[in-house]
């Protein structure tokens, strides 16, 4: 049986001392696979290195754009490139080195029963390094919010190292996308729940960042928080809940490390 088609998206703002790197280890643990990075026009020469990469290799694609979109429409903007592009598999991580590109394997494995792969921290087996106590707080609150709120059938819906089956992205209306900064983690996946998606967990070990420094702030928490809120009263409220559920998230820039 064939491999599937597969498209792995790396969404990047100043990640040029983790890109390269990261693309080869990417290439080698999917050496059929095709990236596609997604840079908000980093003032650092991530985009630059991209494009010479591209120019030498035929796996590499760069899409520019011009500036701190967000993480969740950069993530978006893939989607739709994997689906235009007849891919049947995309896959996501962050730029950071925070996610183990040796284990996007077993997430394109997992996809054999499942419409959506998360590489989880929380599932038996996974871990986290690195962080303070106070984030690991902030994570599980998180989760444990967007579990009860939006009734995910996941432990870990607020980490980035997915693979999606592009048959089932192609029922979202992208367009309705509240969000497009980082809460699109959880919010894409209550979407594609309320279509039907089914799930799978393939533990990993989420480590802090190797170089460079987070971009997550107080203000792209807050709006993730809302945006939990808003979605939950949809999810157990109904159609009575559409106007509150209704208000477009502010875009926050594209980070190569988001996880909470």
């Amino acid at each position: 049986m064939a491999a599937p088609r597969t498209l792995v998206a790396i969404a990047t703002y100043n990640e040029i001392e983790n890109l390269p790197t990261l693309v080869d280890a990417v290439q080698s643990a999917l050496p059929e696979a095709d990236v596609l990075v997604v840079d908000d026009a980093s003032p650092d020469g991530t985009g630059r290195w991209a494009d010479e990469r591209a120019r030498c290799d035929p796996r590499v694609e760069v899409l520019h754009r011009a500036g701190k979109l967000g993480l969740g429409s950069a993530t978006f903007a893939a989607m739709r490139r994997a689906i235009d592009g007849g891919y049947d598999v995309v896959c996501t991580l962050d730029a950071d080195w925070s996610h183990p590109p040796d284990r996007l394997p077993d997430l394109v494995a997992a996809l054999a029963r499942a419409d959506v792969a998360i590489g989880s921290r929380y599932a038996a087996g996974g871990a986290i390094e690195g962080w303070p106590w106070r984030r690991h707080v902030m994570s599980r609150v998180v989760n444990v919010a967007a579990k009860g709120l939006l009734r995910l059938p996941v432990r870990d819906s607020s980490g980035a190292f997915r693979a999606y089956r592009v048959e089932k992205l192609r029922g979202l209306d992208f367009g309705s996308m509240r969000s497009s900064g980082y809460a699109y983690l959880e919010e894409i996946l209550w979407r594609l729940k309320r279509l039907g998606a089914s799930f799978a967990e393939t533990p990993i070990t989420f480590t802090e960042r190797r170089a460079g420094a987070s971009k997550i702030n107080r203000g792209e928490a807050s709006a993730a928080a809302g945006l939990l809120l808003r979605l939950g009263a949809q999810e157990w409220l109904g159609p009575a809940a559409a106007p509150f559920g209704d208000r477009k998230q502010p875009s926050a820039e594209a980070d190569g490390s988001r996880s909470t």
